[in-house]
């Protein structure tokens, strides 16, 4: 008896959903990502075995470094507020397009004296800037003071949130200037703060 010869049939797989599929999720990360901030200045900031994402909204952080302290707030709208506020404390009036230069950068980081010229150049010229420092001092023109302040009446209106304020500081900072900015805090009753560190791990 002839032996029945059963057809073969094709291992080939439709790859063309699941390539569609990927892509998809590559476009949704890349979209969604948020890009690192480049610090304006080097910090070699302590570690910790604790991890927590820093939040995406409703939030400041004070990069301390080479005895400088550069102000960050998120969301472009605070920074408009703020920015509004700033000009109100200190009698300087901003363009509508001056404002909205501010809102675009991340990290601010010199005296609210030198702002208008530094809102004037160009994105290349403010990367090569270095920068001097937003002014802390125990006195009642202490420029940081009026940053955080404004910064959380900002985020009040906007978001009807309390801003949360993190310190990120060098390991080799010296405490007299992390000490003015905890009294800088204290002086508007921010008592509750948090310190941005790198990741390390445990000991076995």
């Amino acid at each position: 008896m002839a032996k029945v010869k059963v057809p073969r049939k094709s291992t080939a797989i439709d790859m063309t959903a699941m390539c569609d599929v990927a892509f998809l999720l590559l476009t949704f990360f890349i979209l969604s990502a948020k890009p690192k901030v480049q610090d304006p200045i080097h910090a070699d900031i302590p570690a910790s075995t604790t991890i927590e994402a820093l939040p995406e909204s409703d939030f400041s952080s004070l990069l301390v470094a080479q005895g400088k302290v550069i102000f960050s707030v998120e969301g472009a709208d605070v920074r408009m507020e703020t920015l509004r506020g700033m000009a109100d404390q200190y009698k300087i009036s901003f363009t509508p397009e001056e404002i909205k230069q501010f809102a675009s950068i991340d990290n601010y980081g010199y005296s609210i004296q030198f702002l208008k010229q530094y809102l004037a150049m160009s994105s290349a010229d403010r990367a090569k800037y270095p920068a001097t420092g937003v002014p802390v001092d125990t006195t009642d023109n202490n420029e940081l003071f009026w940053w955080i302040k404004n910064a959380r009446k900002a985020d009040k209106l906007v978001h009807n949130k309390e801003l949360r304020i993190a310190i990120k500081g060098d390991a080799k900072e010296e405490y007299p200037t992390i000490a003015k900015i905890i009294k800088t805090l204290q002086k508007q009753e921010v008592n509750k703060f948090g310190l941005i560190t790198s990741l390390r791990t445990v000991a076995k």
